[in-house]
Order: structure tokens, then sequence, then C-alpha cells
């Protein structure tokens, strides 16, 4: 063996026995993020083209109902209901004296939702509920007739009370911002053209899971309940560095995300179920959308401070139908 040969086998050796520089230890997968929400859902704008019914009084005919009745005044069976405090199935006798409560009569259309519909006629959602006898889930139906003010009524209220039909809360989102549902279909004896689909409301879950978590680690800012000067907190506030990942308390259906109530800034609501509905507000990036079907952890959104708070921070509510509860009963102890 040649003396260059013999040298190229050594170094040769010597590199095989070289120990490899350890290697950086992987990086943690970063969490998941939905895409962009698709552009929201925008309602149908209602024009106040309801008619306008004097208060009169109706004597029941035998074979009348409260519906016939209500067609034949131009009224709605929700209002009539209201005014002489009759429930269901609204059972009349002939002779029975019916008051007709005055108003504007508006024809739901579709794509309208309670809240445009109210707006529109410069009142309270929650007025046009009690004067129509909603209930749970307070979903409109296309051709469904609703009570309004009349507008002499209307004429009458002050600055601040027609500002109130522009001021939205979570309840209203909850029970007013879905678009009216299709109409139950009618036989007839000839087809009538087709029409253009129009948006559904969002289906809320068959049934809760039974346990929610937390949407995200922090301390508590503001605690549930009354707070000085006549405040009253909804919810409790954790703060958060902006960005922090804002995630589903429990399996549930988007039914709200956007900036509609401006002390909020970024918003969702889910709806879980039996009635349940969780609020995030303060977000600055929304990354679900409206009718998005989420699980118990899934990513929704990223804290900022947008709305009516100076630092980043999540205010997160629980409610039960229409009426919000203390969410720390209902939270894991800590939430790791």
């Amino acid at each position: 063996m040649t003396r260059g040969l013999l040298l190229a086998l050594l170094l040769g050796l010597a590199a095989c026995s070289t120990p490899e520089p350890p290697r950086p230890a992987p990086r943690p997968a970063p969490v998941a993020a939905k895409p962009t929400p698709k552009p929201a859902w925008v309602p149908r704008k209602v024009v106040a083209d309801g008619r306008e019914v004097a208060a009169s009084r109706v004597t029941v005919a035998a074979g009348d109902s409260l519906s016939r009745i209500a067609q034949r005044t131009g009224t709605g069976v929700g209002a009539l209901a209201a005014e002489n405090n009759l429930s269901a199935p609204f059972t009349l006798r002939p002779g029975q004296v019916i008051r007709i409560p005055a108003g504007r009569y508006h024809s739901v259309k579709p794509g309208e939702t309670g809240i445009t519909i109210a707006q529109a006629y410069g009142v309270r959602w929650s007025t046009v509920v009690t004067a129509n006898r909603l209930s749970p889930p307070y979903t409109l139906e296309v051709a469904d007739v609703l009570r309004l003010p009349a507008k002499q009524v209307v004429a009458t209220m002050t600055l601040e009370e027609r500002a109130k039909a522009y001021t939205l809360d979570i309840d209203d989102l909850i029970t007013g911002s879905e678009p009216a549902a299709p109409a139950r279909p009618v036989a007839t004896a000839t087809a009538s053209a087709p029409r253009p689909p129009a948006p559904k409301p969002v289906a809320e879950p068959a049934a809760f899971t039974g346990r929610f978590v937390w949407p995200l680690e922090g301390r508590i800012l503001s605690s549930f309940g009354a707070k000085p000067a006549g405040r009253y907190n909804d919810g409790i506030n954790i703060k958060a560095n902006a960005g922090t990942p804002i995630k589903a308390a429990a399996d549930g259906i988007v039914a709200y995300a956007g900036d509609g109530i401006a002390g909020f800034g970024g918003l969702v609501l889910l709806k879980h179920g039996d009635g349940w509905v969780t609020a995030y507000a303060h977000a600055e990036e929304l990354l679900v959308a409206r009718g998005d079907t989420v699980k118990r952890g899934d990513l929704i959104a990223r804290a900022g401070a947008t709305g009516s708070v100076d630092e980043p921070q999540l205010h997160f509510e629980i409610r039960r139908g229409r009426t919000p509860v203390n969410p720390v009963p209902l939270l894991p102890k800590s939430a790791s």
C-alpha cells in the first residue's frame, strides 16, 4: 500500500468516527388557525311599509279562528293574543269580543331580521318581542305579521328613546339577528315559480354537552355582577396579551361573528343547545363565520382591545336563554 493511499484511508476513518453535531429540537407545531371567514351575511333592507290599523273590536262568528280574524283585520296572531291575553291553541267561542290593537302591521319578507325591522320603524327589538308575544327561539317566519307602534306614537318619542332603537346589546343579537325562516308550504292547485334561496336561521344544536372550559387563561379583571355607578357586568373580563388565542368554551354553532355592537368590538356568539349561549368580545381578529360548527377548544378568535376597552382582554359571557349567569361556577377551577 502506498503512503498516499494509507494517509487517505486514515483520514476517512477519522471522519467516520467524528461525532455529528447535535441537531436542534423540533419546534412545537403552531396552533392551527381557521381560514379567514367568508363575508358576513347582510340582512335585507327593510322598508317601513306596514299597514296602519286603528283600534277596534270584532265579535267572533261561528267558524272564526284567531288567524282568520288576523287576516280579515290586517293584524297578526301574536299581537291579537297579547292584546286579548289569549294562550295557545287560541280557542274562541261565537259572540266573544276580540280587541284589535292599533298600530302598523308589517309583513315579514325573506332576508329580514327582527332587529332590522324594529330599526326601520324606530323602536327597540324588545318592544316588538313584547307586543307580538314572541317566544324562544324568537325566529320569525316569512309572511308573519308583526305589530309595530303607530306613526303617531313614534312621533311623540324623545330623541333618547329613538336612539335606543339603534343601540344593540347581546340579547338583541341572540334573539333578533336571524333571517326569517321560509314560510310553511301551502298546498295550491297550480305550481308556483321557483324562488331564489333565502338565508336560513342558524339551527341550534339539539342538546348541550354539559361542560364548559375556559376560553383562555388569564387574571380576571372584572367579575360578574353589580359594579359602582349602577353598572352591571353580565360576564367576566379576562386579561390577555394581544393576539392570544380565544377558544370555544363548548361544542356549538356560530350564531354571530362581527362588530355590530360598538362597545364590544369584535364579537362571537356561540349557540350550544338547550338555550345555552356563550359570548366572546373585544377580539382583534375573528376566525369563524356565522353558521360554522365548532368543537370545545377550537380556535375562534384572537384577543384584543377593540370596543370600549383600553387594554387587551376577553369579555366572556354564559347565558341561559336571555339570562346571563355567572360563568365561574360553570368552569373548571383552572384553565389548564
